[in-house]
């Protein structure tokens, strides 16, 4: 008998339970624990928690009548998935207009059409989801919106999220016109005779975004219900909301509250740039009003340090091309970044940046070391997310600031963003550095995953695929792009379980199948180890558990 159940047996005795203990839960298969040892054979869960991993035979002493012994044969046992950036508010969004999948301008033009089709007259029009590439220079027209909603406002959020493109109507009711300036941080593309050309960036997305009528209570908890769903279907147990304001905040609570949580989450309240230190007060104010709920923690604090490379809005360290000397949009001075992560660090809420040029990433470096200096030591765990394009220099400062890399790995192939949007702003010598996850790991920095969904697939299979093979998820087997980045599947699995778990200061408790850990547990219908890496893609989660209770199951397994 191996010393996992044995210490089982000696919990329940030493709790004076004299009848025979038996799991809620077995499960049998290939199980990989992302701890020592490496593998087993199965699981036992009870009461939420993980009280036995070792061998099938010791697990058939745990089963009794009311046991529930799944024998999965070869299929693989895994720890949770856990996302370190996505946007599971956007789920609040689900019944909305959807361009993901399209890829030409009348596909899209068609279904805005569809969707007036189904609106009242003067109704608004929401959509997302529209790729900048389908576009000349990643700038639509209202135009093409006009003709099919002359009389609805349109809004429809590029699938980065950092562009809007909107119609007349809603131009006119917003009152941007050819008089209106650019706003701080933010763009109006104009046509040659300067008036507004229909898309906007960065902050000026607000400049319409703002007379979109509010969602209430009930639709945002419905939307976070819906995707949480969804991220359990990809066996996703726990993750870190990108970007919160205090209605999202409210509405994650009321679900706490209802016992509707599915998914454990982290949520980073927007830092706006705009503002002084003194909203720092109510960053505070809002982490200790939600101190205690068990499956959600508003505890880290977002910033937002730049745009995006396809747009010229990320802030590069030499100027893009052909861009008249732009170096995209920094929306901190450093001085202003450096004080406010000084001020939100010293209060004990944990760093959550956006930065994706090298000048972006470096600014956010600075102020970390900034906030290290004034504070003095403490586990402060920060994270940068999206990390796009480096300056080489700068990737040692990760592992020696102690600083997280999240990683969006699903981006880190050639597609069109890449091949007709970056590299030619870029050039290919600047290139070569997008997304390096290789040079990351081998530095020896904590290099963690995310989806940063809606902007992409929300499914971990994938973008493990993308980092291993640097291809497309569906892309045959071949050359790598930028083959000195590739990383391995254990390192990958770790950066989607207990590295994750560190990044939410949980390593101790989640992460790893391990005896007294939270039974937070997936399984994929294959053994991952024993497939060729371009089929990784093709894997499907059958059963996620979060805490003991069954979130997802496949019909497979009913």
């Amino acid at each position: 008998m191996n010393r996992s159940l044995l210490f089982a047996l000696a919990a329940f005795v030493a709790a004076g339970c004299a009848r025979k203990i038996t799991a809620d839960v077995v499960l049998k298969g290939a199980v990989y624990t992302m701890a020592s040892p490496e593998k087993a054979e199965a699981v036992a869960i009870k009461a939420g928690k993980i009280i036995f991993v070792g061998s099938s035979q010791d697990a058939d002493h745990l089963v009794g009548d009311s046991t529930e012994m799944i024998d999965l044969g070869h299929r693989m046992i895994l720890p949770g998935f856990r996302d370190t950036h996505v946007h599971l508010r956007s789920g609040i969004g689900l019944s909305d207009c959807h361009f993901e999948d399209l890829t030409t301008p009348q596909a899209i033009v068609d279904s805005v059409k569809r969707c007036v089709s189904h609106a009242k007259p003067g109704e608004w029009i929401r959509g997302r989801g529209w790729a900048l590439p389908v576009f000349p220079n990643a700038n639509p027209g209202k135009g093409l919106l006009d003709k099919v909603a002359p009389d609805n406002p349109v809004y429809l959020t590029a699938a980065d999220g950092h562009s809007a493109w909107v119609n007349s109507r809603a131009l006119a009711i917003a009152g941007v016109t050819r008089a209106t300036k650019d706003p701080t941080n933010g763009r109006i593309e104009r046509d040659a005779a300067g008036n507004p050309s229909g898309t906007l960036r960065e902050n000026a997305n607000a400049l319409v975004g703002k007379f979109l009528p509010p969602y209430s209570l009930e639709q945002r908890e419905l939307g976070l219900v819906q995707a949480m769903s969804l991220a359990n279907q990809f066996g996703i147990t726990a993750a870190h909301e990108g970007s919160a304001d205090p209605e999202l905040l409210e509405a994650y609570a009321s679900l706490d509250r209802k016992g509707e949580m599915t998914t454990r989450v982290f949520a980073a309240q927007y830092v706006d740039p705009e503002k002084d230190l003194s909203q720092v007060d109510s960053l505070m104010a809002w982490r200790d009003r939600y101190k205690g709920t068990r499956y959600y923690a508003p505890t880290a604090a977002k910033f937002f340090a730049d745009g995006v490379i396809e747009a010229k809005t990320a802030a590069v360290l030499a100027p893009y091309l052909n861009s008249g000397g732009s170096t995209g949009v920094a929306n901190f001075r450093q001085g202003q970044m450096d004080s406010l992560m000084t001020r939100i660090d010293r209060a004990g809420i944990q760093i959550h940046v956006h930065a994706i040029g090298d000048r972006g990433i470096r600014m956010t470096l600075d102020a970390i070391d900034a906030a290290a200096r004034a504070n003095g030591p403490r586990d402060r765990r920060p994270i940068i997310t999206h990390l796009q394009l480096f300056d080489p220099a700068d990737i040692p400062r990760f592992k020696a600031s102690g600083v997280i890399a999240s990683f969006q790995p699903l981006w880190a192939f050639a597609d069109k963003y890449i091949t007709d949007l970056t590299i030619p702003i870029l050039g290919p010598d600047r290139s070569r550095w997008l997304y390096p996850i290789g040079s990351m790991v081998k530095s020896g920095a904590k290099v963690v995953s995310a989806s940063d969904w809606t902007v992409s697939s929300l499914n971990p299979l994938e973008a493990i695929q993308v980092a291993i093979t640097r291809r497309g998820p569906t892309d045959p087997a071949g050359p790598a792009w930028i083959p000195e980045e590739v990383t391995d599947l254990t390192t990958m699995l770790r950066s989607y379980t207990i590295d994750a778990a560190y990044a939410a200061y949980q390593e101790t408790t989640n992460g790893s199948l391990e005896v007294g850990k939270a039974a937070d547990v997936i399984v994929l219908d294959r053994d991952l180890y024993a497939i060729p890496v371009t089929e990784i893609h093709l894997a499907r989660v059958l059963l996620t558990i979060m805490d003991g209770k069954t979130v997802f199951r496949d019909r497979v397994l009913r």
